[in-house]
């Protein structure tokens, strides 16, 4: 049995979005594998650093990127537990990213909505892992701010 799975890399993401959740953020988590091994991990701290950037994605490619030494990460598989944006997109497709696996899509704000190809083409994509688990956190997150 592979103890490496999707799966198993997806949970540790999902477990960084509750790390935001409990800080009020928009529960979103991400962590950069790059040979089995979990290199980086991030969560949504856009409120916390008062920074529009500070994305999941893009504060763990950031430390990913510091951990390799490189600005590419095309031996490395980021996964997310939402679709990354616009913006996060832009940055995959520069660092080259070999793998996004993501959880649950963004039907708003979501990369996929602008049409063309925003990712590097070589880069793998793999989406709807633990998506119902990821959804619910975030429809927690919006649930709470609706009752606040």
């Amino acid at each position: 049995m592979d103890l490496f799975t999707d799966d198993y890399f997806m949970r540790e993401a999902l477990k960084e979005a509750q790390k935001a959740l409990a800080i009020s953020e928009v529960p979103v988590g991400a962590v950069v594998v790059c040979q089995n091994r979990i290199i980086a991990r991030a969560h949504n701290q856009t409120e916390k650093l008062t920074d529009a950037t500070a994305h999941a994605e893009m504060l763990a490619v950031t430390a990913a990127a510091n951990y390799l030494g490189s600005k590419y990460l095309n031996e490395c598989s980021l996964f997310v537990t939402l679709e990354p944006c616009v913006m996060c997109a832009g940055a995959l497709h520069w660092v080259q990213l070999q793998r996004l696996v993501f959880g649950a899509s963004d039907v708003q704000r979501g990369y996929s909505l602008v049409g063309q190809p925003l990712l590097h083409p070589k880069t793998e994509i793999v989406k709807g892992v633990q998506a119902a688990e990821a959804k619910a956190l975030i429809d927690e997150f919006f649930a709470r701010l609706r009752r606040s």
